[in-house]
């Protein structure tokens, strides 16, 4: 219990920033190179610098993927780039192919290594394997159930430690080693650059009726037959911690800095209110309902309790909920008049009902009934990208906190 990790992922320093202030234990993220989330806005070496200080400064870790399936030609700037970020300081480097973790065994042999879920780790006998080459933890596969992860932790040593993916996108291939997208969009997934086709809407073709479409399970809108829902563990925490996993891990390095702040101040508020008291612990339904405020697709248990049926896909839409919008960040707070200096992300105006989400409190509501502008003048809407504006809040508020807005259409349907 006391080695239990929350690790967050981070997509740049922004997120990485808050991934931290919102209470993670540690961040994954990549460089520009040898990750597999080209997507992400991912970091330079300077800002990897920037990162990890920031983390360190608060005794959280920094974890870089290395994770990509790789080819010759990656191997000749590879060399350069583990001595950089070893020099660095990060805490661990996340790597899948063999012939990468030697390198990094050779070229900085004092370096912790995380053998990602790329290397479809799946049975004890794997995970003793790695670790007997001097890996120091392992990625578990996501198609494990609970059963099966406590027989890994059964026969295998107590000094490797074991992670696991608790929430955010399946993938569905296995482990994620796909193929799809090299094939229909000569982007290649396991270098980092998938184009996810499988989110988008198929028909079936007989070879030789070419032209003629017939849509899967009779929808004349064709279905999207790979569209797996979104993995969510928040409601089994207790079954979590007493399976052997060493750190819960949060995907989303593609996602918003307001996702990966929501989605770990949710586990973390789990996983401290059952360390505080496991026999008393009862599951809090406002986190349930915290976590469909974040962009997000329908919400399943994957693999945990038992192989998938027909349910944990989505066949109508590969389009994510999202109800809510992030409108502004708090940059300062002035305790004399109670008024708070924010930097807007979305538009918001006078009337309109706002929430507060802040790092260790509560989440508020109330109704914005006045604003200024930077200059101290009287607006009515904060219609600009990153303006700065104040308004006065009925509690106090820190630097960081996110101020969120549900979106128009669908408080016009609470309304009705």
């Amino acid at each position: 219990m006391n080695k239990l990790e929350l690790l967050a992922p981070a997509g740049n320093l922004e997120k990485l920033k808050m991934a931290v202030i919102y209470g993670a234990d540690a961040v994954y993220l990549a460089g520009k190179q040898f990750g597999l989330r080209a997507a992400s806005d991912n970091f330079t070496l300077e800002q990897m610098k920037q990162g990890i200080a920031f983390a360190h400064e608060r005794n959280k870790k920094v974890y870089i993927t290395i994770n990509i399936i790789a080819h010759n030609e990656d191997l000749v700037d590879l060399p350069e780039y583990i001595r950089s970020i070893a020099a660095l300081g990060v805490d661990a480097v996340i790597v899948s192919d063999p012939g990468v973790f030697e390198m990094v065994k050779k070229i900085a042999p004092d370096m912790e290594i995380h053998i990602s879920t790329q290397a479809n780790n799946s049975n004890w006998k794997t995970v003793a394997f790695w670790q007997k080459l001097g890996a120091k933890r392992v990625v578990l596969a996501r198609e494990l159930s609970l059963h099966e992860i406590k027989e890994i932790r059964c026969n295998i040593d107590d000094s490797v430690e074991l992670e696991a993916f608790v929430h955010g996108a399946m993938c569905i291939s296995y482990s994620g080693r796909c193929l799809l997208s090299n094939y229909m969009a000569d982007r290649d997934a396991n270098r980092g650059a998938c184009a996810h086709p499988c989110r988008w809407k198929y028909y079936l073709m007989e070879e030789k009726r070419p032209g003629e479409y017939m849509p899967v399970y009779e929808d004349a809108r064709g279905t999207y037959i790979y569209n797996a829902k979104d993995l969510c563990m928040i409601q089994h925490i207790p079954a979590l911690m007493e399976s052997g996993i060493t750190s819960f891990k949060i995907e989303g390095r593609v996602k918003s800095a307001y996702y990966v702040a929501t989605v770990v101040k949710v586990y973390r508020e789990a996983i401290d209110a059952y360390l505080q008291n496991k026999d008393a612990y009862i599951f809090d339904e406002r986190l349930w309902q915290e976590l469909k405020k974040v962009s997000h697709r329908e919400y399943t248990t994957g693999f945990y309790f038992g192989k998938p049926g027909g349910s944990e896909q989505i066949y109508h839409t590969s389009s994510y909920i999202r109800e809510y919008d992030i409108v502004g960040v708090v940059r300062e707070y002035d305790e004399k008049d109670g008024w708070a200096v924010i930097e807007q992300r979305n538009r918001f105006c006078i009337g309109d009902e706002i929430e507060f989400l802040q790092p260790d409190e509560p989440y508020f509501t109330q109704r914005v009934k006045q604003m200024q502008n930077e200059e101290g003048k009287p607006i009515d809407s904060a219609p600009h990208p990153q303006m700065i504006i104040k308004l006065p809040v009925s509690q106090p508020v820190k630097p960081h906190t996110i101020i969120r807005k549900m979106k128009e259409i669908k408080q016009a349907l609470g309304e009705r």
